[in-house]
């Protein structure tokens, strides 16, 4: 895996934890509590937790990074209930774009995606729950495309939603353990998070050059992961 994924990753994490290390001891803080978390989703019981999920859902079907709303599951919940509210609410966000593609989208995204859908189709044709997993744990790719092109695939929704579920969570975790706050161990809660991210993120390149089987998801991914290919590829985000 290249070092500039791994630098990406770290960033967004050190810069969400700083936001939350703000939430707790500045005038930002103050100002959130006034806005939406604090207003309408922290220490709102059942109410709030549904409204997050609702609101999760609908920000990660349209392409909002869920890393984000992983650390605001964090910050709203706490880190179990955090990660836990986090990855539904990603999870229903795919359910959304994948039941959209499906179900009404098919004959305008083969026009943009067919090629995208036949690679995933490929990719995850033996091993559809355990490729998705894989998928999911790649520290590169768009979520949402790949939402969109499982859409339009082959792929049964009882495989592509339990992979997903279980191939968000450590990514979720580690971002809800930045937005969970400072007040203990704020430092080895960061060590924590970003040894997290580590490992997930190099058990994804590993599992994913040892198990493709001569398959390619995308040309982006392959050559974000690959570290004796060309600079010149960038990869893109996971949302």
């Amino acid at each position: 895996m290249k070092a500039r994924v791994i630098v990406k990753g770290l960033a967004l994490i050190l810069s969400l934890a700083l936001l939350g290390y703000l939430f707790k001891t500045s005038d930002l803080g103050s100002s959130v509590n006034e806005t939406w978390i604090d207003a309408r989703v922290r220490g709102h019981g059942v109410s709030g937790a549904l409204l997050f999920l609702l609101m999760g859902g609908l920000f990660t079907a349209i392409g909002l990074p869920r890393q984000i709303i992983a650390f605001l599951g964090g910050y709203a919940f706490g880190t179990g209930m955090g990660t836990l509210l986090a990855a539904m609410a990603a999870l229903l966000g795919s359910l959304l774009s994948f039941g959209y593609a499906r179900l009404f989208g098919k004959n305008l995204l083969r026009v943009r995606l067919g090629e995208r859908a036949g690679r995933f189709d490929r990719f995850i044709h033996d091993h559809p729950f355990a490729m998705t997993v894989l998928i999911r744990l790649l520290p590169v790719g768009n979520n949402l495309l790949t939402n969109l092109a499982a859409g339009i695939s082959s792929i049964r929704p009882v495989y592509f939603f339990a992979g997903t579920f279980l191939g968000y969570l450590p990514q979720t975790l580690v971002f809800a353990l930045v937005g969970s706050g400072v007040q203990i161990a704020p430092a080895l809660k960061l060590a924590l998070a970003i040894g997290l991210f580590l490992v997930s993120g190099i058990l994804g390149a590993y599992l994913y050059r040892h198990f493709r089987h001569g398959q390619s998801l995308d040309e982006r991914i392959d050559a974000a992961l690959d570290e004796n290919d060309s600079d010149d590829h960038e990869p893109t985000p996971r949302a």
